[in-house]
């Protein structure tokens, strides 16, 4: 098939850890690395940022990336392209018809994607699939006034539910809001994302350890939402260990970043400066090695449509202590492979922690299960096959087939 995958600020190329870019990228990226390994043709459409870029990039991993002019060349925060993604439709629809290449399906991932990928699709005739990777209904609802998203979001969200062909859920929560949204349960498809087998495992060279302390390491970029906060409070509840923070902008620039000292100086203030450390960005290629210098993976999220960063430290066969919400009620099995707590509660939290580092014989049990929930549930390859025969049910013409 040709598989056009819609990602307009989440392009498979950026790196990650800025402010938007994170587990969508990562998703796109590998998805549809393993939906060409099944010998598919997978054209990543996302919004060109740079005037430096090339109007086309053949990844090593057969996909290609096409970058679209729509809106000025340069980089915008995500909640400021809507108005481009007439643009952005108008462009893709040009190239699909005038091209030689029209896709059989369209896969929209985010809200934007799903307005734009709607308006090219109709000029070639495509289904369209949309997955939506985090609801405005659900940001509103824990963000309330710092939700910066366009007004008309949930709105819009509301209406692709009805419009698309198929809607692609990454866990039993979010089908449960696309529900209250109106979207028909019979157009909905679980199919959560994967971890890269290849590159997060047990074995290999670990970041070397602060001697005398235990390790908690928790990963993400740096916002409120992430639950910094509530870890770092935590932390006074959990002595002789240390919490170290991955994520937000290189290490050089930490000190000016406003919620970088935010943490810093609330870690003072609670008597913990000296067990708190950021180390900012980290090189993708980095990142097994810090999971393995763990003893224990938190993630203490407000909210999360999935969480790929505590599915990565299963893969490396790392315990997780993760807030109950969302995506996380799925890939954590509660007493089995990690430990759920409320979020936004830093005592149960820091409870806990101290709880899982004093039990060696139970954190070990975890990891052996956590380890092999990774290796059988939530693999690329697993995901690409389940949307491989999605795509081909949604097809004008195997839909005509399997109703005759």
């Amino acid at each position: 098939m040709r598989i056009a995958m819609i990602s307009e600020h989440a392009s498979p190329l950026a790196a990650l850890g800025g402010e938007d870019a994170g587990g969508q990228n990562t998703h796109v990226a590998e998805l549809s690395a393993a939906l060409a390994a099944l010998g598919h043709d997978v054209r990543v459409h996302t919004r060109r940022d740079s005037a430096a870029l090339p109007a086309e990039v053949r990844a090593a991993s057969g996909v290609t990336v096409v970058h679209v002019p729509a809106g000025p060349a340069e980089a915008l925060a995500k909640d400021e392209l809507l108005p481009h993604m007439g643009a952005f439709a108008r462009w893709s629809a040009r190239q699909w018809l005038d091209g030689g290449w029209s896709p059989d399906v369209v896969h929209a991932h985010f809200w934007m994607s799903g307005i734009a990928a709607l308006e090219a699709a109709r000029h070639v005739d495509a289904p369209v699939v949309q997955t939506f990777h985090a609801l405005g209904s659900v940001k509103r609802r824990h963000q309330g006034a710092q939700d910066t998203s366009p007004a008309c979001r949930v709105g819009a969200e509301r209406a692709l539910c009805r419009t698309v062909d198929r809607i692609v859920a990454q866990c039993s929560d979010e089908v449960a809001e696309l529900i209250r949204l109106g979207a028909p349960r019979s157009r909905i498809t679980v199919v959560p994302s994967g971890v890269n087998q290849c590159t997060f495992g047990p074995g290999g060279p670990a970041v070397p350890r602060t001697r005398g302390l235990r390790r908690v390491l928790t990963v993400g970029r740096l916002v409120p939402r992430k639950g910094f906060e509530e870890v770092v409070r935590a932390m006074r509840l959990v002595p002789g260990a240390e919490c170290v923070i991955v994520g937000g902008p290189p290490a050089d620039d930490l000190a000016s970043e406003p919620y970088a000292r935010h943490l810093l100086d609330l870690a003072a203030a609670l008597g913990v400066a000296d067990r708190v450390r950021l180390v900012g960005a980290v090189q993708a290629a980095d990142m097994p090695a810090w999971y393995r210098s763990a003893d224990v993976v938190v993630a203490a999220p407000w909210y999360e449509p999935f969480g790929l960063t505590p599915l990565e430290a299963m893969a490396c066969g790392v315990p997780v202590v993760a807030s109950a919400v969302g995506g996380l009620t799925d890939t954590v099995v509660d007493g089995c492979t990690g430990d759920l707590v409320p979020a936004r509660d830093p005592r149960r939290l820091g409870a806990a922690i101290r709880g899982l580092l004093d039990d060696g014989m139970r954190r070990l049990a975890y990891s052996a299960a956590a380890l092999d929930r990774a290796r059988r549930c939530y693999t690329w390859p697993r995901g690409a096959e389940r949307l491989e025969a999605l795509y081909r049910e949604v097809q004008p013409a195997a839909s005509e087939v399997l109703a005759g």
